[in-house]
């Protein structure tokens, strides 16, 4: 990586995410308006936005970096909201299995999905999971991302846990991308305690969490609270401990059936609730009374071809949305927000000033950082991204499955050498 002091990015065909008020959630109509304007400069001091403007009035000095946008267009960086991106392997041979017709709940039920995963980690040592993360997170990056939450979950044991958690703590050391932390515990029910599942929660609740906040190893708390998975209730005494220890809560919820996770989120004061692929009004009716966040995962849809959560519908209802892309070995197994983007216009009938705001301004609320990432916002953390062969914001969905990000710049650090490959 280099790390220029000051950066003048000039040639800038449109910048998007201009906004200087006050920092207002988007909802409804308002999550299709973006600031932007056309021939601009960006200025970037001591990892900060400092001055934006048209192109021939920007001022050169002679310690600036000069970065030229080549007429493309110049946004913020994504935040995605919702991760899973440290595990130990892969699970293909699960795709090859729904391709011949196994669904989601039965490659779970027979040992497959969270609980392979968990097998997997056991057996990985700290410094392997660490390295594979890493990869990942470097090809996030450099396709536009500057912000992600992690999640445990793949542990299913104390010690496992523990180890994800702490990998975690290790990327938010080692890279400039924002990083917040989340305990999954509850993601499934352990084999070997499946006819006595209160045993592992009491240990969630009794051991994994005490610890857990001791050593500030998380930022949030999350169940899955679903069919097959935890109940309102087991998910409520789960959230109950976790807040009294000092974490706030996330959800999932919603996914494969109408679980009553979005009502016990929203209870529980969930900065957001995810999934939500299957929702109903009511459900859109306490969203749109409370502060909680509708994060929607569009690639799981996509990837295990299960409904996509009603975008255009929650939208038109009032709410406002937040995309995120899910990246974990079982049902999303990609980063892409730009691909996020793509299938949030195409099957889920947002407009791309719609799927812009859900990936960055309203993104950067699901992880409590609006007041430093998520707009063109004097001040605020230089992270950017320059797309030098796009001209209109029409064309990050519009261009589905290619990475267009030229440049990432992370608290004013345009990162470099990064490993694209997982």
């Amino acid at each position: 990586m280099t790390y220029p002091k000051n950066i003048l990015i000039r040639n800038i065909g449109r910048l998007y995410g201009i906004n200087e008020e006050p920092y207002s959630f988007k909802k409804g109509k308002a999550l299709a308006v973006t600031g932007s304007a056309e021939n601009q400069y960006l200025s970037l001091k001591n990892g900060l936005i400092d001055s934006y403007g048209a192109d021939n009035q920007c001022n050169i000095t002679e310690d600036s970096t000069l970065l030229d946008a080549e007429g493309g267009i110049v946004m913020p960086t994504y935040i995605d909201s919702h991760t899973h991106i440290v595990f130990a392997a892969s699970r293909d041979e699960e795709f090859v299995l729904r391709l011949k017709g196994a669904t989601y709940e039965e490659i779970a039920e027979s040992g497959g999905g969270i609980l392979n995963s968990a097998k997997k980690l056991e057996v990985t040592s700290h410094d392997d999971l660490y390295k594979s993360a890493k990869k990942r997170l470097d090809q996030m990056i450099a396709m536009g991302t500057g912000s992600v939450e992690i999640k445990s979950g793949y542990g299913l044991t104390f010690d496992a846990e523990i180890k994800m958690l702490e990998v975690i703590k290790q990327l938010k050391a080692t890279t400039d991308a924002d990083i917040k932390a989340t305990f999954l515990g509850a993601h499934a029910i352990p084999t070997r305690i499946k006819d006595n599942r209160h045993l592992y929660i009491d240990t969630i609740i009794n051991k994994m969490l005490p610890y857990v906040a001791e050593k500030q190893l998380a930022d949030y708390c999350d169940v899955f609270c679903d069919k097959g998975f935890y109940t309102v209730e087991e998910t409520a005494n789960i959230l109950n401990a976790a807040k009294s220890l000092g974490l706030k809560a996330k959800i999932h919820a919603n996914e494969l059936d109408v679980s009553g996770g979005v009502q016990v989120g929203i209870a529980h004061q969930a900065i957001s609730v995810d999934h939500l692929e299957c929702t109903t009004e009511a459900e859109w009716k306490v969203l749109s009374e409370s502060n909680t966040i509708p994060t929607l995962l569009p690639g799981t849809s996509f990837y295990l071809r299960i409904p996509y959560a009603e975008a255009r519908s929650m939208i038109d209802y009032g709410l406002g949305v937040v995309l995120a892309s899910d990246f974990n070995p079982g049902s999303t197994p990609s980063g892409s927000m730009h691909l996020i983007q793509s299938l949030g216009c195409i099957y889920q009938r947002m407009l791309p000033t719609e799927t812009f705001n859900a990936t960055t301004y309203n993104a950067a609320a699901a992880l409590e950082i609006q007041d430093r990432v998520g707009s063109i916002t004097v001040g605020k953390q230089a992270n950017i991204q320059v797309l030098k062969s796009l001209t209109s914001l029409n064309q990050i969905p519009y261009y589905y499955g290619s990475n267009p990000t030229d440049i990432t710049i992370l608290k004013g650090k345009i990162q470099q050498d990064l490993n694209s490959k997982f």
